[in-house]
């Protein structure tokens, strides 16, 4: 089956303010001994959403009114610090399926490409209005067109910038290597069958 082509998100939104929030803090180590990626969303920002005696802090994704946001509004350079592909994994599956933010760490930004989860850049002062209206309006319907690289927030579009490579990887529903590979099985069969090492007769 084809990947999907991500050309259009649409969803609510919550901001995560702070400037280079690294990926111990959106997923602490102790959580990543983990076979699989399942159920890494329950840990997202674990310690900072929660004290050490399990008491809910007044952390703003644990606030009710942003209960189902799929779109996170974040600061410059998120994603900074070590390269562990559990960060965008965690916001992935806690329901994210796009990060609106200033600026983001290299690899963090091409983890969540390959997540299908796009990572769309903005500036400090849009950043700050479109924050500003989802905290008026929790429901604010906010439409990603990656395409066109805009974003609406509450009836107001911004132009916002995406990766060039992401954008076609996305758009053109090529974000996943690993599906592309298992895409092209025959192919790739057909191809060792002429190499005497793989295929020896």
């Amino acid at each position: 089956m084809a990947l999907e082509k991500i050309k259009k998100l649409t969803g609510r939104g919550v901001h995560v303010p702070g400037d280079d929030v690294d990926t111990d803090r959106i997923i602490p180590a102790r959580y990543m001994k983990v076979v699989t990626f399942d159920g890494l969303g329950d840990f997202m920002f674990k310690d900072v959403r929660e004290t050490p005696d399990g008491k809910k802090t007044d952390h703003v994704l644990n606030n009710e009114k942003f209960a189902g946001a799929n779109v996170m509004l974040v600061g410059s350079n998120f994603g900074c610090g070590s390269s562990r592909e559990h960060a965008p994994q965690a916001i992935k599956r806690a329901g994210f399926n796009a990060i609106i933010g200033e600026s983001f760490a290299e690899i963090f930004y091409g983890n969540s490409t390959t997540l299908g989860m796009p990572c769309v850049e903005a500036a400090k002062e849009q950043i700050a209005e479109m924050a500003q209206a989802i905290e008026k309006d929790p429901s604010a319907k906010i439409d990603i067109d990656l395409e066109k690289e805009t974003v609406t927030v509450a009836g107001k579009t911004y132009n916002v910038k995406v990766r060039p490579t992401a954008k076609s990887a996305l758009t053109q529903g090529k974000w996943d290597p690993i599906g592309e590979l298992l895409e092209a099985d025959a192919a790739i069969t057909e191809t060792a069958k002429e190499v005497r090492y793989v295929f020896n007769d």
